[in-house]
């Protein structure tokens, strides 16, 4: 059934990567049938699953595409947002459950600006997802400091209502809904998300490039989310801090974490600003680079991976710079 415009632009399409999700999936699209705002609609993108997510999937009344391999977060979002039909885009992990009025509120948040490219929910942690009841706060939006490091704002800290609804750098990956006008209007190549990415900080790169192309992102903290945090437990800024967390992660995510930045600035810096940050970048890059190459062997490919696709970085250097429409100054305001 075809829909008219008015419809197709309030049309929420709900798209969910899957990859061996046989205890999380039944939660989370339960949380998505449950929702008050009914216009949405789900597309499941499997990404090769060895367990039992699909047997579990099919017994809901959504879409299913069926990757033959595991394709990654970036290309599995990306078929997601092609095959999908609505004027609202929210890209949902598989470890996430919403309150029922998540997307009522969300849209509400949208509508109040055309220019909102992108919302940021109030995000919590939870242990245990059967259970998502939560004070601690995972994430209310993406900040990007002066050595282009990057934090979950509020992470760790307990929910008193302390980050109030406004304007924010970018939305965090887990949860985030994007006007399909700024997804067309910030793609290249026909990729929304960097598919060079795979995994990790493509969310990141999306959100720095949706600022260039002079969208705005907002956080909406009566949009309520709750996520399965495995790794990040706090919002840290010190050196030390940092690789005590980064202990925590799976080699798989620091491989492509460490790539990922590192091409996602190629891509993204401004000359005017990365040149009055230097000094900070400088000394944060000399910890990032000693750290993995005293203590993180296993993550040396990574560099040989990254001077591999600094290339096609450049080339979409140069295509985002052409199209960039915000001033350097309100570029610079977000780098704290």
């Amino acid at each position: 059934m075809s829909l008219n415009l008015k419809n197709a632009n309030k049309l929420v399409s709900i798209n969910i990567v899957t990859y061996n999700a046989q205890d999380l999936i039944e939660s989370c699209l339960n949380s998505v049938l449950k929702q008050t705002y009914k216009n949405f609609e789900v597309l499941v993108i499997d990404n090769a699953s060895d367990d039992e997510t699909l047997e579990k999937v099919k017994s809901f009344p959504i879409k299913i595409i069926k990757n033959k391999k595991n394709l990654g977060f970036s290309v599995g979002h990306n078929l997601g947002i092609r095959e999908s039909r609505g004027g609202y885009v929210l890209c949902l992990n598989q470890d996430i459950v919403l309150d029922k009025d998540f997307l009522k509120n969300t849209v509400e948040a949208m509508e109040k600006n055309d220019k909102i490219g992108s919302v940021q929910c109030k995000l919590l942690k939870i242990r245990d997802i059967n259970r998502p009841k939560s004070k601690t706060i995972d994430h209310t939006g993406l900040v990007i400091l002066k050595n282009r490091r990057v934090i979950a704002r509020g992470q760790g800290e307990r929910d008193k209502g302390q980050y109030k609804a406004g304007e924010i750098f970018g939305v965090d990956g887990a949860a985030p809904i994007y006007r399909r006008k700024a997804l067309e209007d910030t793609k290249i190549n026909d990729e929304y998300f960097d598919e060079d990415f795979f995994a990790y900080k493509e969310d990141v790169d999306l959100a720095w490039r949706l600022r260039l192309y002079g969208w705005k992102a907002v956080y909406q903290p009566q949009s309520i989310a709750y996520h399965l945090r495995t790794a990040g437990e706090r919002a840290v800024r010190n050196y030390i801090s940092v690789a005590l967390e980064r202990r925590k992660l799976p080699k798989f995510a620091k491989f492509h974490s460490f790539k990922n930045d590192r091409l996602m600035r190629i891509k993204n810096e401004l000359s005017d600003l990365f040149f009055r940050d230097i000094l900070y970048i400088i000394i944060k890059e000399i910890g990032a680079w000693a750290y993995v190459l005293i203590f993180e062997r296993y993550t040396w490919k990574a560099i040989k991976s990254l001077i591999k696709q600094i290339p096609n970085a450049w080339r979409k250097r140069k295509i985002i710079m052409a199209k960039k429409r915000v001033e350097i100054k309100a570029m610079g305001k977000w780098f704290k």
